[in-house]
């Protein structure tokens, strides 16, 4: 398997662990970078560090030689700008060829997320009277508290917890440090596992908060799997059930509050406003459905 062909696999796993992509979105990634990685090949380019913006160019024109439509083009375009970003942020590559890659204006899915209503369903859901539902709590209060991303849950040490001063220190991506509040149910929940469940679980010194019950660190896909098994306790849809959704809950639900969007923007690690802006849009087509439902000139009124 060639350099380029590990990149992939290890961006795919990203996208189904972290992100919680649906499977036939990750088969349509798969399908898209299995053509570049072969068309790479017949170039003799087995490193992600030997592709320029030229060849990214190539790859484009290929798939429309041979009668790609223009959708599937532009989803391909997209799938190999992901691929390119994720190396980057991972430290693979240190610069994007595929920064400027025109994508078209296709293809964009707006988040799924879950109502307040439901979000406090599945908080609610671990046992209390168990150490590991009181390690969950914390867990999944921590997730929607901060937005944090999984992998900054997991790697989330014991010293960048400052519950008197109520924030969390993280590592992002690019190993950029962010600190970002804490509510105080976050807190309470924080302080009750760190006091009664870890000191059990910590069988050897850790820096990791979150363990698991033989005392290793939590890994993403057993985090993955803690918010599936909740949210099926709770009754939320299944196509739902990853920590990313928590990460767009945290988001939509600040700015339908009032937060500002650039300190939305802080607190998630985004570079750039347009990544955070996606969420204004949900948050628009939720108040689009409230007027819909309740304005009394609406056209859904009877």
């Amino acid at each position: 398997m060639s350099l380029i062909d590990d990149g992939i696999q290890a961006f795919l796993d990203a996208m189904g662990v972290e992100i919680g992509l649906a499977h036939n979105t990750l088969l349509a990634y798969r399908r898209d970078l299995d053509k570049f990685s072969h068309f790479l090949k017949l170039k003799g380019i087995d490193e992600p560090g030997s592709v320029t913006r030229d060849i990214l160019t190539d790859f484009i024109a290929s798939l429309q030689e041979i009668g790609l439509s223009p959708r599937s083009v532009v989803r391909a375009t997209v799938s190999t700008r992901l691929f390119f970003k994720f190396l980057v942020a991972e430290g693979i590559l240190k610069d994007d060829p595929a920064r400027d890659l025109p994508a078209g204006k296709l293809w964009r899915e707006l988040p799924s997320i879950l109502s307040e209503e439901q979000v406090e369903r599945l908080l609610t859901a671990p046992d209390p009277s168990t150490p590991l539902g009181i390690r969950d709590r914390a867990l999944l209060e921590c997730l929607y508290a901060t937005g944090a991303r999984v992998s900054e849950l997991c790697t989330l040490e014991a010293g960048n917890v400052h519950l008197d001063e109520s924030f969390i220190r993280v590592r992002g991506k690019g190993n950029k440090e962010r600190l970002i509040p804490l509510g105080e149910q976050a807190i309470s929940a924080f302080r009750r596992y760190l006091g009664e469940v870890r000191p059990a679980l910590e069988k050897t010194p850790r820096n990791e908060v979150f363990l698991s019950k033989n005392g290793r660190p939590l890994g993403r896909d057993r985090v993955w799997q803690i918010v599936q098994e909740y949210c099926k306790q709770a009754g939320i849809d299944g196509s739902l059930a990853h920590p990313h959704t928590l990460r767009h809950c945290f988001a939509t639900h600040m700015l339908e509050h009032g937060a500002d969007i650039r300190t939305v923007q802080e607190m998630l690690g985004h570079v750039d406003i347009a990544t955070t802006q996606v969420y204004t849009h949900v948050s628009m087509d939720r108040l689009r459905s409230v007027v819909a439902d309740f304005h009394p000139r609406s056209r859904n009124k009877k």
